[in-house]
């Protein structure tokens, strides 16, 4: 089932539903469009819920967008002795990377181990045993220092005794969030973006003031629309507290800021994901291919004062990333003139009252205010599982709801089987396969219609089509430019200037497929690069 209004041009179709509110109804209103909100949608509509996710922003405008791209077991949960959340993690990647290859790949990691650092080979090697007992497979292996250098010829080699080898998981985060509401919609869910919660509507009971809906506000107009349901699920992540603020004065959020940078694989060719240890704190950091570039990062620093806007990687986070990538791989002597952008996302922490947020633990928590359920924290490899928390909470305003775990696929098998399929390179294939899913033939069918000499060129700097480019404006509730240069694809994070080295391309595209005009153009492109300039570019 295709929901329409996600098409260009039909976003109205929604909007006049919620305007009709009292002829549209809705079980439950998810508030955040990211991939934990995304989840919930999921797991309630395949359940049989009459489900509304909103999102004030776009869908995974915040945290889901600019994650560290990891789909990750949790090595550090087994050193602080917390194996049941591990094995939950780890269980949970093999499951990704099993339905939806293209999207969810399996990537090696390496750590260089060096006389006197921790954790050494032995340390190591204890903890990965454990992983790979989780995983039911091997991934682990030691190498001698010649050898690792083999594998890396760039790496510091002062004092090295050897390195390890094991396995983790890659994605590209905002197309995971794209996918699971696709899989949503196709079982009935409604989504939209640029509609947010702007408060919550409330009638007395026997347990005081319940929660029976939400007043939504248009972003891009000021309408606004009251909207009754059985339960409101907060999934706004590192905002949760401001809707649950509504309700109680617990403070329980701790947004924490995790900044990274992007540099071309020419200046930094990195096969596998390298954990360095920052020679300043000692915190892990990771470095490692991307989109096919390479990607260094994370901070983790507390981030005051979160509101509506986007955060942005300060000065000294920079120079933190930069540090850590020449002390790691000195003979690439990485300049600032080699990064092509930067991100920052903020993580939604549970707070422990830890005065370190690298020592806050990364569990989600739920929080249930009698209508009003929110949920925080945890990772991104378990987004189903946390869903299902949640979902078990809620399900007491729901009557004859089971959010019970039956362990049905997230994402629907699907073949493509457009003839131009085969033609592809097997990586774009895998990569269609993966990205796309059930919406691959149409992707490749709108390309036929183009009629367009490079819909299949790959955009050099980047690893989409620009058929991908053309499918997510048309198909994908495309609103601005950003939505389609920094989440539907990743233009531009991938590509010199924002991806405004290709601006007559884009814009061609744009204009086609959303109907802009050439003044509609300018003022989304100033808009993107006011955006770009401010958040994904280099720090003054």
């Amino acid at each position: 089932m295709w929901q329409e209004n996600w098409q260009a041009g039909k976003r109205d179709l929604l909007i006049n539903r919620l305007k009709d509110a009292s002829n549209n109804k809705w079980d439950l209103i998810v508030a955040g469009g990211g991939i934990t909100g995304a989840g919930i949608a999921r797991e309630a509509a395949r359940r049989g819920q009459r489900v509304l996710l909103v999102d004030r922003q776009d869908y995974a405008w915040g945290t889901s967008s600019r994650s560290s791209k990891m789909v990750h077991g949790g090595l550090r949960y087994i050193a602080a002795g917390d194996i049941k959340t591990t094995m939950h993690s780890v269980s949970e990647r093999e499951r990704l990377m099993n339905e939806a290859p293209g999207l969810v790949d399996q990537m090696s990691y390496l750590m260089a181990h060096y006389k006197g650092g921790f954790p050494g080979p032995l340390v190591f090697n204890s903890l990965l045993c454990i992983y790979d007992f989780f995983a039911g497979k091997k991934y682990r292996k030691f190498y001698k220092p010649e050898e690792f250098e083999f594998l890396s010829p760039l790496i510091n080699n002062h004092e090295l005794i050897g390195g390890t080898q094991f396995a983790d998981a890659v994605t590209d985060d905002s197309r995971l969030v794209i996918r699971v509401l696709r899989e949503a919609q196709e079982n009935g869910a409604d989504v939209i973006n640029y509609v947010g919660v702007k408060s919550l509507i409330k009638e007395n009971d026997e347990k005081g003031s319940k929660v029976v809906g939400a007043v939504l506000e248009n972003s891009e107009t000021g309408e606004v629309y009251s909207i009754n349901a059985s339960v409101v699920i907060n999934a706004t992540g590192a905002w949760g507290d401001e809707l649950r603020g509504e309700v109680s004065d617990e403070k329980n959020i701790r947004p924490s800021r995790g900044s990274h940078i992007v540099v071309p694989s020419w200046r930094l060719p990195v096969g596998s994901a390298f954990t360095a240890i920052h020679p300043d704190d000692k915190r892990p950091i990771f470095i490692f291919p991307w989109e096919g570039r390479t990607v260094i990062g994370t901070t983790d620093i507390d981030n005051k004062g979160i509101d509506n806007s986007e955060t942005s990687m300060t000065r000294d986070e920079l120079l933190y990333l930069m540090k850590v990538a020449n002390f790691q791989f000195p003979k690439a002597e990485l300049q600032e003139q080699d990064i092509i952008s930067s991100w920052a996302g903020v993580r939604p922490l549970v707070s422990s009252g830890a005065l370190n947020p690298s020592k806050e633990k990364r569990d989600h928590s739920v929080w249930n205010d009698n209508g009003l359920v929110t949920v925080s924290g945890g990772k991104l490899t378990t987004f189903r599982l946390i869903a299902l928390d949640a979902l078990n909470v809620a399900s007491q305003y729901l009557p004859g709801f089971d959010a019970e775990d039956f362990g049905a696929n997230i994402f629907t098998s699907y073949e493509i089987k457009h003839p131009s399929f085969i033609k592809l390179p097997s990586y774009l294939q895998k990569r269609l396969q993966g990205h796309y899913g059930m919406d691959g033939d149409k992707l490749l069918s709108q390309a036929e219609q183009a009629q367009q000499d490079d819909e299949y060129d790959v955009i050099p700097g980047a690893l989409a089509m620009w058929a991908e480019l053309r499918w997510s404006a048309r198909n994908e509730a495309v609103v601005h430019l950003d939505d389609l240069l920094l989440r539907r694809t990743r233009v531009g994070l991938l590509v010199e200037k924002g991806g405004l080295v290709f601006e007559e391309k884009i814009k061609q595209i744009c204009c086609e497929e959303l109907k802009w005009s050439d003044d509609h153009w300018q003022q989304e492109r100033e808009r993107y690069q006011g955006i770009w300039n401010k958040f994904y570019s280099i720090p003054a």
